[in-house]
């Protein structure tokens, strides 16, 4: 299954806050839908939902026009929705009654969720009773609990101790896995390029970049080479002594004192720096292009004036 969104635009009042917005996210992977405060994420996700209408333009499923009646939307918003003073497996059967289980289904999705969560022993306890943490949880299972074709995770792991995320990120690859299509917000990156292929970045409602992550990153310059021994001190030397015409600067990382980062004149001389090291028996722990990271490309293209 493949989710389009095709050129939205959404205005209210005088203010434009969606232009021309273009992207797909397909199944059996998470598309990061990424933007500063204020950049149209939101508005972008409810019209997903359905809970706004484009003033112009489309969502498909697989080219046709999609049908939220046929097509089950799992959300997870920031701020979250359920009943602090209601029982847990009152409401959370409740809520998937209200989006067409039975009664009896209802009863063993939550049940099987509450498991998976490892939470069942909390199943007659008032939700405000429970950690942040755990009431989160209990979300996660609120949004999951219909088997949902379509996912939307709106930062997911905000304020989550490292036990629980972990516990969600093993349930959200699970989703993926078996097919979902997974829509991913966050301004945490580091979660984004775990789980994400590709990425949708706005700033002031516009698509400022979109694309799959590792062709985003390949099409930076190549220039950079990290260099990781326990023999930096005598790497370094070697380096600008052997081959001073190919590289502009080779300085230890300021990460990492056993780094060495290269910066070469020309990425081509990377395979003619690498036979250097090996041909003279350095030992050498890695070599790598230096990639920009996530949070790089992001600032990069959010800041003011983009």
């Amino acid at each position: 299954m493949e989710l389009n969104i095709k050129e939205i635009y959404k205005s209210f009042g005088e203010k434009e806050v969606l232009k021309n917005i273009t992207f797909s996210a397909k199944s059996g992977s998470a598309h990061g839908l990424l933007g500063r405060n204020g950049a149209g994420k939101t508005t972008t996700i409810r019209i997903v939902m359905g809970v706004f209408y484009p003033d112009n333009g489309r969502v498909l499923i697989d080219g046709r026009q999609i049908d939220r009646s046929r097509i089950r939307i799992g959300y997870m918003p920031e701020e979250r929705g359920l009943y602090p003073k209601k029982q847990i497996t009152e409401q959370l059967v409740y809520l998937a009654m209200l989006r067409g289980m039975s009664g009896s289904e209802a009863r063993k999705a939550c049940e099987k969720w509450l498991e998976r969560m490892g939470m069942s022993e909390y199943k007659n306890k008032k939700l405000e009773t429970l950690s942040k943490g755990n009431q989160q949880k209990i979300q996660l299972a609120a949004t999951l609990m219909c088997r949902p074709e379509i996912i939307i995770l709106d930062e997911p792991f905000s304020g989550l101790d490292p036990v629980n995320a972990m516990l969600l990120k093993d349930v959200i690859k699970e989703m993926i896995d078996d097919g979902a299509v997974v829509l991913f917000s966050s301004h945490q990156m580091n979660y984004v390029e775990e789980f994400c292929d590709s990425i949708s970045i706005l700033n002031s409602g516009n698509i400022v970049l979109d694309g799959r992550i590792a062709e985003i990153k390949r099409s930076y310059p190549r220039d950079r080479i990290a260099i990781s021994s326990a023999q930096s001190d005598k790497i370094a030397p070697f380096i600008i002594q052997k081959m001073s015409g190919s590289i502009i600067s080779a300085d230890k990382s300021k990460e990492n004192e056993n780094t060495i980062v290269v910066r070469l004149k020309d990425p081509a001389f990377k395979n003619r720096l690498f036979k250097e090291l090996s041909d003279n028996d350095f030992d050498i722990d890695e070599f790598r292009v230096c990639e920009p990271s996530l949070n790089d490309i992001f600032v990069q293209y959010t800041e003011a004036g983009i």
